[in-house]
């Protein structure tokens, strides 16, 4: 299974490059940041998703901008979505969350996108993780964490599944900013029973006018 994870940047920048980078990328599933969270959100879910060549599985609104597209071979089972306390003056967020299967192998993504206050991160880590553990099949986690492998929010994430990234060798492949690659503060996260079969953060020509953040792409083995 191949699957994408990408903070969009609220579809501000370039939405052909963004297309064209996704489609070329030929996912099983994408696990969104900064999709449609606001006005007509349903229509513009469902607009992102022709665009990239997949359907809506979970998201939008109810997860506060997370969203889950998957191609025709992922059959959704149940999705489900967890909003994180509001501290006044800041944006409120959340996390997407849904259980899928290809043939009868049976598996849960997520996905979310942490607060840019390092005194709203580690709760909200909490809170997701607590989801994580709980979920009954083996999990594929996408997220922008807004923090740098190492930091509370991402340790707590971290703790029990494979950091993709760090276990390709991949740890000082930046996903933020295009402009000025110098951060990894996106991750992609699998349950220890999914083999990693390959790792890339796609640094192009169409994903530097995309967004402001790379994809993370990364091949999996699910377990039968």
């Amino acid at each position: 299974m191949r699957v994408l994870s990408y903070n969009v940047h609220g579809q501000r920048d370039d939405l052909d490059a963004l297309a064209a980078a996704v489609r070329g990328a030929a996912p099983d599933v994408v696990i969104v940041q900064e999709g449609p969270r606001r006005f007509r959100w349903r229509h513009k879910c469902a607009a992102l998703a022709d665009r990239f060549g997949l359907v809506v599985a979970a998201g939008g609104l109810p997860a506060l901008g997370n969203l889950l597209l998957t191609s025709l071979r992922i059959r959704v089972h149940h999705t489900w979505y967890r909003q994180y306390p509001l501290t006044p003056g800041r944006h409120l967020r959340g996390a997407v969350f849904a259980d899928c299967a290809i043939g009868a192998t049976r598996f849960t993504v997520a996905g979310s996108h942490f607060s840019t206050d390092p005194t709203e991160r580690p709760g909200q880590a909490m809170l997701f993780k607590e989801e994580l553990v709980a979920a009954r099949h083996p999990v594929v986690v996408g997220a922008d964490l807004n923090e740098n492998s190492g930091g509370a929010a991402w340790r707590t994430v971290a703790d029990g599944l494979t950091d993709a990234g760090l276990a390709a060798g991949g740890a000082d492949r930046f996903t933020f900013s295009c402009a000025q690659p110098r951060d990894r503060i996106d991750g992609l996260f699998v349950d220890p029973r999914i083999e990693l079969l390959g790792y890339d953060v796609l640094d192009t020509v169409q994903t530097r006018r995309a967004s402001d953040h790379f994809p993370i792409l990364a091949d999996l083995l699910l377990p039968a």
